[in-house]
C-alpha cells in the first residue's frame, strides 16, 4: 500500500468523521478509504478507528497518531510547495465561503482583479450565510462577521463593520419615524429579525445612555440579501453594515435612523482549520481580502 495515502485518508476521516464524507472530499470511493485505513492499520498492527453504524470514533492510540501525522503532512506540503512555488505562482483550487451580501457587493466584483494577479487559482465560492463544517464541506476558509465562536479554528479579524440603523420610505411612510431606539418596542413598529442573531438585542450608546432595541417583528430570515430586500419592502427596521447600506441611501431607498446613536461595530473574520497547511493559495487569498477591506476603507485593526 502506499503509506501516505493511508495516512492522508486516515486523517480525513478524523476530521470529518466518517468514512463517507472523507471519500467525497478526497473525491474518492468510499470503499478505497476504508481499504487504505485497514491497511494503514494492518502495517501498523494498531487499531486507529472504532467503527459503528453511525459514527467513527478515534481511539487512544489513533488520537497519538493523528497528532504526529498531522505534522509530518504538513511539513511534506510545506516542502513540496517550497519547491515547486518559489520561482512560480500560486496554483490549484481554493474553497471558500462568505456571506452573501459581501460576496454581491465587495468580493465577487473585485475578482477579476484577483483572477489578473493569480491566474493559476480556481476559486470555488459559497455565499450563504449558513454555518460551515469546514473540515466536513473541505473548505478552506470562511469569512464571517461577529465573533467566531469555534474555538478550533484560527481566526483573523480583517476588518470592523461599522453598523447602522435604516428604514425604507414606505415603512416611514406607515409607522412613522421613531424618535427613540425604545419606540421600535412599540405596537406601532417593527423590525425585520435577522435570524442568526438568535435573539440577541441590539445595543446602542447615546451621551452615555445605553439601551438594548429587540423590537416586534413577523418576519425572521437567515440570509443577508434576503434580509436586505425585505426592509427595502417596507417590511420593517434594519441594522446594517453601513457596506450594505450606503448605495441604498444614496438613492434615497433606505432611510437612516438614530445616526446620533453609536453601535458597536461588528469584527470580520477569515477564519480556517488549525491543522491544515495554510498553502500559497490560501495565504495570498487571504493577503488579497485584507488588502480589499482597507481599499473599502472597513476600518480593520
Amino acid at each position: 500500500m502506499d503509506k501516505l495515502e493511508g495516512m492522508r485518508a486516515f486523517v480525513r476521516v478524523v476530521e470529518a468523521g466518517s468514512f463517507t464524507k472523507a471519500a467525497e472530499t478526497l473525491e474518492v470511493s468510499k470503499t478505497t478509504v476504508t481499504q487504505l485505513v485497514q491497511q494503514l492499520e494492518a502495517s501498523l498492527r494498531i487499531k486507529l478507528l472504532n467503527r459503528t453504524t453511525r459514527k467513527v470514533n478515534v481511539t487512544t492510540a489513533g488520537a497519538a497518531y493523528y497528532e504526529r501525522v498531522i505534522r509530518l503532512l504538513a511539513e511534506l506540503d510545506d516542502i513540496e510547495d517550497n519547491i515547486l512555488t518559489e520561482s512560480s505562482a500560486p496554483r490549484g483550487l481554493l474553497r471558500v465561503d462568505v456571506p452573501s451580501p459581501f460576496a454581491n457587493i465587495i468580493l465577487v466584483p473585485a475578482l477579476p482583479e484577483f483572477h489578473a494577479r493569480f491566474p493559476d487559482i480556481q476559486l470555488e465560492v459559497g455565499a450563504s450565510d449558513r454555518k460551515v463544517d469546514l473540515i466536513g464541506d473541505n473548505v478552506d476558509c470562511v469569512v464571517r462577521g461577529g465573533e467566531i465562536e469555534d474555538n478550533s479554528l484560527v481566526a483573523r479579524r480583517i476588518a470592523d463593520l461599522q453598523l447602522g440603523v435604516y428604514a425604507a420610505p414606505s415603512y416611514l411612510a406607515q409607522a412613522g419615524a421613531p424618535a427613540h431606539p425604545d419606540d421600535l418596542h412599540n405596537p406601532g413598529h417593527r423590525i425585520v429579525h435577522y435570524r442568526w442573531r438568535n435573539g440577541l438585542p441590539y445595543e446602542m450608546e447615546k451621551s452615555g445612555e445605553r439601551v438594548k432595541v429587540s423590537g416586534r417583528y413577523f418576519l425572521a430570515i437567515d440570509d443577508g440579501n434576503a434580509y436586505l430586500t425585505a426592509g427595502l419592502a417596507g417590511l420593517g427596521v434594519l441594522w446594517l453594515p453601513k457596506y450594505m447600506a450606503n448605495a441604498h441611501v444614496a438613492s434615497g431607498a433606505l432611510v437612516p435612523l438614530f445616526t446620533e446613536w453609536h453601535i458597536e461595530s461588528m469584527p470580520l473574520h477569515v477564519a480556517y482549520p488549525p491543522n491544515r497547511y495554510v498553502r500559497k493559495q490560501l495565504r495570498v487569498f487571504i493577503d488579497w481580502i485584507i488588502e480589499l477591506m482597507d481599499r473599502h476603507d472597513l476600518h480593520r485593526r
